[in-house]
């Protein structure tokens, strides 16, 4: 039997590669490591990448595991999941791992400017109810701007046909410099060597909607520190299928 989740937690409060700081207790625990992850947690001067709604933090590790050279950092509020990351890089002994417990909603309390130079946005929940809770909308956008490079790249990973939609209109609206884009990863053409490799960690859940037949879509852009940002004004088909312990919410055929 796995363990449970207060087992869990009391693991994690012990992990030196774990900071848990959800909103509940940043008025009472202020982060003191904002703009000093590389010279305080990792020792060096290399990039730093953020996965956002790491969940088990599978692809935080195996990106880890790829790029020695680069420093990786998996956020999620789930604690009892990123525990599974999080226990699997300290027995690996991956020095370029952490994770982080908090709310995304007030994410750019933990980074200073310039401290980020990519963010990863893998299966993110589509919130097809709610605009201001994905992980794409403006509204995290901007906050993302406080501390990712100027022109930093995104990377959007998704088994949803309205999140993958929704973001392309948002890129098109802001005129967001567009990388590489595709509606079917794996059956994609002009994917280089390098990008290849890294598209090609799975998930767990990523395993279980491929051989559900469902397409991955996948497309990186980059984020510009200037400019307003503003919401496109379509409405969207809603998901088709529910994905793993999602729900439509909503009665209706499209969101915006």
């Amino acid at each position: 039997m796995g363990k449970g989740k207060l087992a869990k937690f009391a693991d994690m409060d012990s992990y030196e590669n774990v900071f848990q700081y959800p909103f509940s207790v940043m008025e009472m625990r202020p982060f003191t490591m904002q703009g000093h992850w590389r010279e305080e947690y990792f020792k060096n001067d290399n990039p730093i990448v953020l996965e956002l709604g790491c969940g088990k933090g599978e692809y935080t590790v195996e990106l880890a595991r790829l790029y020695p050279q680069v420093n990786f950092i998996g956020v999620d509020i789930k604690g009892a999941r990123m525990w599974t990351g999080a226990t699997q890089a300290l027995k690996e002994d991956l020095h370029n791992v952490a994770f982080l417990r908090t709310n995304i909603e007030i994410i750019d309390h933990f980074f200073a400017q310039d401290e980020v130079q990519e963010i990863w946005l893998t299966f993110s929940d589509p919130q097809m109810k709610n605009p201001r809770k994905r992980l794409t909308s403006s509204f995290f956008l901007e906050r993302y701007r406080h501390f990712l490079t100027d022109g930093g790249t995104i990377h959007l990973k998704t088994d949803s046909n309205f999140l993958f939609t929704y973001t392309t209109y948002l890129v098109e609206k802001n005129k967001l410099p567009l990388l590489f884009r595709t509606e079917d990863l794996y059956h994609a053409d002009g994917l280089d060597g390098e990008t290849e490799k890294i598209l090609s960690i799975q998930t767990y859940y990523e395993s279980m909607w491929l051989e559900r037949g469902l397409n991955i879509r996948y497309m990186k852009y980059q984020l510009p520190r200037d400019g307003q940002l503003v919401e496109p004004d379509v409405e969207i088909p809603l998901d088709e299928y529910r994905s793993y312990k999602r729900d439509k919410r909503s009665s209706k055929e499209t969101a915006k």
